[in-house]
């Protein structure tokens, strides 16, 4: 590389650098508007190269210092989180005047659970324990057997493995919330590329992961340093279970519409490839009715679900400010034909339940 290049490789990192800082000094702007209360007082805004740890407040420098290798190389998700961590230890000291407890007391807990930050931030937002995430391990790896991409050869065999995985996720949120100690577990997760405009198809699934799959869902802005640009993503809430849950089943029906394009786009009521997101979108409304209908016969079993309350205000602390924005599908046969096709999607490969169901209703009230 000559010297001209290298000079020019060092002023672009220097721009994105100051790109970036820019971003953060807004973020944080935004955090102390919408978490505080705009009670902070905005400190001096650092990158560190230091290895030790992701983010710190120097009360006596008023300095908040953040991990260059953490926003360089993790997703935006994680820089926000430990930002807000650390203006957490900033509102505790300099708002609360806190000085008797440990860095991560019982105030500086509060703190956070009253404004949905992550009290440990380790990179992504999550508070599982490692007793839950070993059940929840157990509990995932038959939910993946079940949430195959192939559907069943029989109807029969596919509509019990339907019912079985509906069942499954039902037992282990109702068994969860009712167990759940004081200390609620939940995660965030970012869903999509930032660095392209989403489609009306992933709209919908999020939608749908919102209403049947026991996750918070919402779309945020997030900014990838390197690029130096902004995009938005899905951010989705739940415990990890659910969060897991989500993500493989957004995966799955992005992959199946696709498919079931690909294999059935010479259909007669398909006009041409511009009905391909119509049709996709045709294949997600299928689908869900399809859930829909399997979530009503397993109110016959005795399982029934009322909603999670606490993920609710975890959701409300995270996202206090919210706007809701209709969108309307245009619908046509190319939408018939995938709301068909939809309809044709299973879940696989049905695994052994152990236990017995219970002989009457069994009401969670989240």
């Amino acid at each position: 590389m000559s010297d001209a290049e290298s000079t020019s490789a060092a002023a672009l990192s220097a721009a994105l650098e100051a790109a970036l800082l820019r971003e953060l000094r807004a973020r944080y702007d935004w955090d102390n508007r919408t978490r505080f209360g705009g009670r902070l007082v905005a400190p001096v805004l650092v990158l560190s190269d230091a290895t030790g740890h992701l983010g710190r407040w120097h009360s006596a420098t008023r300095t908040l210092e953040l991990s260059r290798a953490l926003v360089l190389h993790r997703p935006w998700l994680e820089v926000a989180s430990v930002l807000e961590h650390e203006m957490a230890h900033q509102f505790v000291d300099e708002v609360l005047r806190v000085r008797g407890e440990t860095a991560h007391g019982e105030t500086f807990r509060r703190v956070c659970a009253e404004r949905g930050i992550d009290h440990r931030a380790a990179g992504a937002p999550t508070a599982a324990s490692a007793a839950e995430g070993a059940d929840t391990d157990r509990v995932l790896d038959r939910i993946r057997k079940l949430l195959a991409l192939a559907g069943s050869p029989n109807q029969h065999e596919a509509e019990i493995a339907m019912r079985k995985a509906h069942e499954l996720m039902l037992r282990h949120n109702i068994e969860v919330a009712n167990t759940r100690q004081a200390e609620h577990s939940y995660e965030v997760r970012h869903l999509g590329d930032p660095g392209r405009r989403g489609t009306r198809v992933e709209s919908e699934i999020a939608a749908l992961l919102s209403e049947l799959f026991f996750v918070k869902v919402i779309r945020v802005p997030v900014y990838v340093p390197r690029t130096g640009k902004s995009g938005l993503v899905y951010e989705i809430a739940g415990t990890r279970a659910n969060v897991e849950m989500a993500s493989h089943v957004w995966a799955f029906l992005l992959a199946t519409a696709e498919r079931l394009w690909v294999e059935n786009r010479h259909d007669t009521r398909v006009r041409s490839g511009r009905d391909r997101l119509i049709y996709q979108s045709g294949v997600i409304g299928g689908f869900r009715e399809k859930l829909l209908a399997e979530r009503t016969g397993l109110k016959q079993t005795g399982l029934v679900w009322l909603g999670d309350r606490d993920l609710d205000r975890f959701y409300r602390a995270r996202h206090p400010h919210m706007v809701t924005r209709r969108h309307h599908v245009r619908i046509n046969g190319a939408h018939a034909a995938g709301r068909e096709a939809g309809r044709t999607v299973v879940l696989h490969k049905p695994v052994e339940r152990g236990g017995s169901a219970s002989s009457g209703p069994r009401l969670l009230r989240g």
